[in-house]
């Protein structure tokens, strides 16, 4: 039976289906879900980059930073938690900078966790014995370190709503095809909205991305001491919520082609929508996470040295210069905008602040 066809069967049995609940078996179900299948993703053969694909520099900038972290915390022992590693790529970056130096190598601790089985198999693959795994989060429950991910939060599931006379929730139904009704929009998700200052106008479409806060919210209560890095695409909400985006930010990628309809392509297609970076950073601090900074990948690359990085290259191989400088070109012009680093701490001085959040960009969360 497909995927489809168990959504189906699914809504015949129980009712319609929260647009959240429809989503998440379209990426998460076991086996059959687009990040839980066997189906190869992310790279030329797949259906997008992220940054990593492009060049190993921004694992080596990511090393830099997580390195002045473990000097700011004591150069004691450190945990590294990568959540959702993707094929790897970025973690063989990051740990082939981190061997650099044997003292933080010696004391670090890197920890993947991953729910996709067959990406933790690639990883595995990848990465051998440089790196554990682990199935959930709390394993990790009174950690010292640095939590990050890459393109993690934009994947989760998320309820989309409407505001008519009074806010809305989308669900999915299923007559001769999948259909859309809405139901009132439970207490939730209006304390959602309520909680970030954020008045919709009648006729607005939007997402809540509730399991964003839940995450936030587990995170802040498993660190004992470190910090948290968020890369993805997204915005504050001064920015997300603007009148021109009353369609809302969902996105489908099916073979490297963008589109705005959920309902194809069923498990083969990615389902995605832009970080909202001021809930991450409100819903944070209500948890012991205080916000170091917020910047964009170009200019958190830029104040990570990526100038001398690329000076070194030409240096050590001017003959494939320009091939590696090109991706980088990218990583700073076409995704450096576009692309987001949320920055937080918890019980940790910073006295003289990071690196990575020197030069400042025009966004504030």
């Amino acid at each position: 039976m497909s995927l489809s066809e168990l959504i189906i069967q699914k809504i015949r049995q129980q009712g319609p289906i929260s647009f959240r609940d429809f989503m998440e078996l379209a990426l998460y179900y076991p086996g059959l879900g687009y990040y839980t299948s066997d189906k190869f993703k992310i790279g030329k053969k797949g259906d997008y980059y992220t940054s990593p694909n492009l060049t190993p520099a921004f694992g080596e900038m990511l090393g830099k930073q997580i390195e002045e972290m473990w000097r700011i915390m004591g150069e004691k022992e450190f945990t590294i938690v990568e959540m959702g590693a993707g094929t790897g790529l970025l973690s063989m970056d990051v740990i082939e900078y981190l061997k650099r130096n044997p003292g933080i190598f010696s004391s670090v601790d890197y920890c993947i966790v991953e729910k996709s089985p067959a990406l933790q198999k690639k990883q595995q693959e990848r990465l051998g014995g440089n790196a554990r795994w682990c199935g959930s989060i709390h394993e990790l429950s009174g950690m010292t370190g640095c939590v990050f991910s890459n393109e993690l939060v934009d994947a989760f599931p998320v309820h989309q709503v409407v505001m008519e006379k009074q806010l809305m929730e989308v669900f999915v139904d299923f007559k001769d095809g999948f259909v859309e009704i809405l139901n009132p929009a439970s207490d939730e998700i209006k304390d959602y909205f309520t909680g970030l200052g954020v008045v919709l106008p009648e006729g607005y479409r939007t997402e809540a991305n509730l399991d964003a806060v839940k995450w936030i919210q587990e995170l802040g209560s498993i660190i004992k001491k470190g910090f948290v890095i968020t890369i993805d695409y997204g915005y504050p909400s001064s920015e997300i919520y603007q009148e021109y985006r009353n369609r809302g930010t969902l996105m489908c990628y099916h073979n490297h082609v963008a589109g705005e309809d959920p309902y194809r392509h069923i498990g083969e297609q990615d389902i995605t929508s832009h970080v909202n970076f001021s809930a991450l950073s409100h819903w944070g601090k209500m948890n012991g996470l205080e916000p170091c900074g917020f910047t964009d990948q170009a200019h958190f690359l830029m104040s990570l040295g990526i100038d001398e990085y690329l000076k070194n290259e030409r240096e050590k191989d001017p003959v494939n210069y320009w091939k590696k400088m090109l991706p980088v070109k990218t990583l700073l012009m076409e995704m450096g905008e576009t692309f987001k680093i949320l920055v937080q701490k918890k019980r940790v001085e910073c006295n003289n602040g990071l690196s990575c959040l020197m030069l400042q960009s025009r966004w504030k969360i």
